[in-house]
């Protein structure tokens, strides 16, 4: 089968033909129907992240964001069917530590993340292998398409766990989100469902325009003043009730913090690059003055697909409004180069694997 190799950090990516992964005994394969192309596939390309265990030995499949169509099972998989279609989630849980047992398998003590580590060869291929399929494969409602689906990996999927269960977003809560690439743009779209009033916040217009045709009712245009915390908190009448820094960089998560008012909360969604190597420096003592929370936040847990799916099937979120464009897998290298430039609105969409 094809797939996208990474052969060497921060070298061009290219398509080469590999084998197809075989069942384990609790897991499944699966035919990629489509798969986004996320800024963490560029993170996981340029080396990042080895202070996060996210770095893979080349040679190594890339993506993560993949809905698919079961196509072989393991002897031990009593509840999957071939020819059924799924959301695959990119970290992979266990389903036996003791987070898993409480509802938090998306932080699970055996974490495996799909296209970022050994185990797990990504999903920039024709097919995919899911361990623990019984709990890693979410089978799709018939009311939404599979492809379309594509659209709710990592990025989107991460953002609903950022505002529906981390914030959480209630109605009419002031909420900015720094950074309106794939993922602030799709958390732009969910708190807006949520209730919320959404400012967006971002260097670019393109990007600042797409954050208000998906609800933001208001924007910020970092490069055009002094202090994007100020204007949002000028905006707010004091400051935001929730922030997220979507983008990872120590500015935006500065500025979103700085964004808050007394008593608000703060999601951190990006992950850094290697200038920051995941440390930032914070206002400790406003946190104190203004108990302000600093929350994290990490994919969503398979047992709460759910209520994204139900919002999706009920056309309250559409991750169909986030994808900019698809493309073929021969095409992947480029779109992932490209982010290079920061310059990508929306979320790009591999949907064709094969010649």
């Amino acid at each position: 089968m094809q797939a996208v190799l990474l052969e060497e950090f921060q070298e061009p990516l290219t398509v080469q033909d590999v084998e197809r992964p075989e069942p384990e005994p609790d897991g499944a394969v699966a035919e990629v129907i489509g798969c986004g192309i996320c800024r963490s596939d560029w993170h996981c390309w340029q080396g990042d992240w080895d202070w996060f265990g996210y770095r893979p030995d080349p040679p190594h499949i890339l993506g993560h964001e993949p809905t698919g169509r079961i196509v072989s099972v393991g002897e031990a998989v009593e509840n999957l069917e071939e020819g059924q279609e799924v959301a695959i989630p990119f970290n992979f849980a266990c389903g036996n530590c003791d987070l898993c047992r409480n509802g938090r398998e998306n932080i699970c003590e055996n974490h495996v993340g799909l296209g970022f580590m050994n185990q797990a060869p990504g999903a920039f291929a024709e097919e995919v292998h899911i361990p623990n399929a019984e709990l890693n494969a979410i089978p799709l409602p018939d009311g939404i398409d599979a492809e379309a689906a594509a659209g709710c990996g990592c990025r989107f999927m991460t953002s609903f766990h950022a505002m529906a269960h981390r914030a959480p977003v209630s109605a009419g809560d002031d909420v900015v989100i720094h950074g309106c690439g794939g993922i602030g743009l799709s958390a732009v779209h969910i708190a807006n469902a949520l209730g919320g009033n959404v400012i967006g916040v971002d260097l670019m217009d393109e990007k600042l325009d797409r954050a208000e045709a998906l609800g933001a009712v208001a924007t910020v245009n970092a490069q055009e003043v002094d202090d994007p915390a100020k204007e949002v908190r000028d905006i707010t009448d004091g400051g935001a009730d929730v922030s997220a820094d979507a983008l990872g960089i120590a500015t935006t998560c500065q500025n979103a913090v700085n964004s808050l008012r007394k008593g608000g909360t703060h999601v951190q969604i990006g992950l850094t690059t290697s200038d920051e190597k995941g440390m930032v420096s914070l206002p400790t003592d406003e946190f104190v003055a203004k108990e302000i929370d600093f929350k994290g936040s990490l994919g969503l847990q398979p047992s709460r697909y759910s209520e994204m799916l139900d919002m999706i099937e009920s056309s309250k979120l559409d991750p169909t409004a986030l994808v900019e464009e698809t493309v073929d897998i021969h095409q992947v290298p480029d779109e992932l180069a490209a982010m290079s430039d920061y310059n990508t609105v929306g979320i790009p969409v591999c949907n064709e694997f094969s010649n």
